[in-house]
C-alpha cells in the first residue's frame, strides 16, 4: 500500500512517503515570489515545506462552469460534494474536481467565495473572499505547513494557511478570512435539498482524471504525509473528527457514527447518517468506504440553521489546535 500511494503522489508531483521533506527559505523563494514580503511572518519558516509542485502547479479554477442538478448524470449519489447556499443561490462543488485543483474562486448569491480542499488533511473549507474593502482570489503556493495547503492571494501574494484562514506571511499578515457555512455531503443529499441547484462541472473535461483518487490508500496510512508534528493521543491520526467554529473541542467521527445524534449546549445539533464515500480511500472515489454524512446545525425555536463545521483528519486538527480535546467516547 505504501508503494502504491507513493506512486500516486509522485504522479501528482508531490513528495513521496519516506522521502526527505524539502525545506527552503525566503532566499530560495524570492525568485518565484518577488512580490511577497517575507519580512512579515507569524511562523517559523522551518515549518514550511515544498509539496513538490511550484506556484500554481496545482491550478486553481477561476471561472468555474456549472450545470443544473437535473443534467448531471456522471456523479454517483454517494460521492462527496461541498454544498453552499448564499443569497438564495445553492451550488455544489464535487470533490472529484476539488481533489485536482484544491481551490475554486467563485461567487455564490453575488458573494465572492474561495472553495478549498486540502486532500492531505481532508479539509474542505469555504471562505468569504472579501477582506475589508478588498476582494481576494487565491491560488496554490505548492507549499505545506503541518501537511496543510498554503494558499496565496493574487492581490498581495501574501501566504494563507488554509486550515485556519489566517495570513501567515506577507503584507496581510495576521488578517483572517471569514468562514462560510458549507456542507460536505453526498450528491444524493445535495440533490434532495436543492433540486434546482447548480453543480460544478469540469472546465476542461479531459484535463484531469475526475472521479479518480490520486491519493489511493491514504485513509489506511499509519502516518500523514509531510508532517512531523505531534499526533493526537486517543484517536488514529488519519481518522476523521468533526470540528465546529467557536467550539474548543472536536468529536471523533466513530463516536458520532455510534451516537447518530448529539445535542450540545447553545442549541447545536450534530447528526450522522450513512451514504457518503471517503474521497481518499480507493482509487475510484465512488468505491470509497462509507464515512457517512455529518451535519451540524443550531436550533433556534423551531428552526435549524447551518453553522460552520468541518470533517478533518485528526492529526491536522491536533496540529492547529493542540490544546483542544477530541471526544471519542
Amino acid at each position: 500500500m505504501k508503494m502504491r500511494l507513493a506512486a500516486c503522489l509522485a504522479a501528482l508531483g508531490l513528495v513521496c512517503l519516506g522521502a526527505t521533506l524539502v525545506q527552503a527559505s525566503p532566499e530560495h523563494w524570492k525568485r518565484e515570489w518577488p512580490k511577497t514580503d517575507f519580512k512579515k511572518t507569524s511562523v517559523d519558516f522551518k515549518e514550511i515545506f515544498s509539496g513538490g509542485p511550484p506556484k500554481d502547479g496545482i491550478p486553481a479554477i477561476n471561472d468555474p462552469k456549472f450545470a443544473p442538478v437535473a443534467e448531471i448524470d456522471d456523479i454517483p449519489d454517494t460521492e462527496p460534494v461541498v454544498g453552499i447556499t448564499l443569497g438564495g443561490e445553492t451550488k455544489a462543488y464535487p470533490l472529484r474536481i476539488l481533489m485536482w485543483h484544491e481551490i475554486v474562486n467563485d461567487r455564490v448569491g453575488g458573494i465572492p467565495v474561495a472553495v478549498t480542499f486540502c486532500p492531505l488533511c481532508n479539509a474542505a473549507v469555504v471562505f468569504d473572499g472579501r477582506l475589508g474593502d478588498r476582494v481576494l482570489d487565491f491560488g496554490t503556493t505548492g507549499k505545506l505547513r503541518n501537511s496543510d495547503l498554503v494558499m496565496y492571494d493574487r492581490q498581495t501574494e501574501s501566504w494563507w494557511q488554509q486550515f485556519t484562514g489566517t495570513a501567515i506571511v506577507g503584507e496581510l499578515l495576521g488578517q483572517k478570512l471569514t468562514f462560510v457555512p458549507a456542507r460536505l455531503e453526498s450528491f444524493a443529499n445535495f440533490k434532495k435539498r436543492a433540486p434546482d441547484g447548480q453543480v460544478q462541472i469540469p472546465t476542461h473535461k479531459g484535463l484531469r482524471r475526475y472521479g479518480a483518487n490520486p491519493y489511493e490508500g491514504y485513509d489506511s496510512s499509519s502516518r500523514p504525509f509531510l508532517y512531523r508534528g505531534a499526533m493526537p493521543a486517543n484517536v488514529a491520526p488519519l481518522s476523521r473528527v468533526v470540528a465546529i467554529e467557536g467550539e474548543s473541542r472536536a468529536w471523533a467521527l466513530d463516536y458520532l457514527r455510534n451516537k447518530k445524534r448529539v445535542e450540545l449546549e447553545g442549541g447545536l445539533v450534530i447528526t450522522w447518517e450513512p451514504g457518503q464515500n471517503s474521497a481518499l480511500d480507493t482509487g475510484v472515489i465512488a468505491r470509497g468506504a462509507d464515512v457517512g454524512n455529518v451535519l451540524v446545525q443550531r436550533k433556534t425555536g423551531d428552526k435549524l440553521e447551518d453553522v460552520v463545521y468541518r470533517v478533518d483528519f485528526a492529526f491536522a486538527y491536533h496540529a492547529f489546535h493542540p490544546e483542544n480535546p477530541i471526544v471519542a467516547k
